[in-house]
């Protein structure tokens, strides 16, 4: 046993620990789950990737830190698995822009359309009227590396330093990416807030004195 951890094997996984592993998983899956349909964007591939990060975590409980995180010990292993198994496909976010949108996007629009001089907050109003699925929907269509870290921040409230060592990379790059996709994500609130009517409404009640 000793040879083959030292060999690189998985520790081994002790008598009890599969009750164990469970017990951490349980609270945890939903989240998991969630966290894996942004990911792909695609239920199907969601509960295969849950699963597989699933089973490879359970594989290496011997070797889990018992006292440590779990949750992010697990999010580590799910963010990888995603990261091996759907980069080999070919990507799908071809229509990045070469430069950001500003950094106050949402307050830009609502200035463009006039909206300043009828409310005090027309950016905020305008995000009080957008649902979870609206949020939902703006991060899954971010591209993949905004989108990874937005959803551990903004969905999970994983801490710059634990989205970090989850994705494995430096904390600078972290913050670089939270906070260029925080941008893109304004943008893509706004484009659904269009799609879904609600500048629309937003405008109409502004219009009205509401």
């Amino acid at each position: 046993m000793t040879s083959q951890v030292a060999a690189g094997q998985p520790a081994p996984i002790l008598p009890g620990s599969a009750a164990q592993f469970e017990a951490f998983l349980e609270p945890v899956l939903d989240a998991a789950y969630g966290t894996a349909l942004r990911f792909t964007r695609n239920r199907a591939d969601a509960e295969d990737l849950v699963q597989e990060a699933a089973l490879l975590a359970y594989r290496g409980f011997g070797s889990f830190e018992r006292g440590s995180n779990f949750r992010a010990w697990f999010f580590r292993i799910l963010t990888n698995a995603f990261y091996s198994k759907y980069r080999k496909r070919k990507r799908q976010d071809t229509d990045v822009e070469l430069g950001p949108p500003p950094e106050l996007y949402l307050y830009v629009q609502t200035a463009t359309l006039g909206l300043h001089g009828k409310s005090t907050d027309p950016a905020q109003a305008l995000m009080a009227k957008l649902e979870s699925e609206h949020v939902t929907a703006a991060i899954e269509a971010l591209p993949e590396e905004y989108r990874v870290v937005a959803t551990l921040y903004f969905m999970e409230d994983f801490a710059y330093q634990e989205i970090a060592d989850i994705v494995g990379v430096p904390v600078g790059t972290i913050r670089s990416r939270i906070h260029r996709g925080r941008r893109l994500l304004q943008k893509a609130l706004w484009r659904i807030a269009e799609e879904r009517g609600i500048v629309g409404t937003l405008t109409d009640a502004v219009d009205e004195g509401h």
